[in-house]
């Protein structure tokens, strides 16, 4: 079972800046598409940041101009920098590789971390 691992999470306060990675030990996915999600108590997972094998990217809304997605594939590993972090940013952030459809976006991954806090304090 191909297992991702996530690390940078951490408490940081409203403003500041943080940066998430995700590796996946052992399994290139240079050639996969690579995406970060999130899920806050109470909400369900939402749609963050993806980075096709391209290296063409795609944020969410809540994100766009703060989160920039990145990746390294000699080192099969994929970025989350985030800015100008405010407390609804606080949630679980979770890692995927290899999307099932053609929309990254979709939460329809076949490999998941799982997960690293992120906590915003106002």
């Amino acid at each position: 079972q191909v297992q991702l691992v996530e690390s940078g999470g951490g408490l940081v306060q409203a403003g500041g800046s943080l940066k998430l990675s995700c590796v996946a030990p052992g399994r290139a996915f240079s050639a996969n598409n690579r995406a970060w999600f999130r899920q806050a108590p109470g909400k369900v997972r939402e749609f963050v940041a993806a980075i096709k094998f391209s290296g063409e990217s795609f944020y969410g809304e809540a994100v766009k101009g703060r989160f920039t997605i990145s990746r390294d594939n000699a080192k099969n590993t994929v970025y989350l920098q985030m800015n100008t972090l405010n407390p609804e940013d606080t949630a679980v952030y979770y890692c995927a590789a290899v999307s099932r459809t053609g929309n990254v976006t979709l939460s329809d991954y076949l490999y998941w971390g799982q997960g690293t806090q992120v906590t915003v304090s106002s």
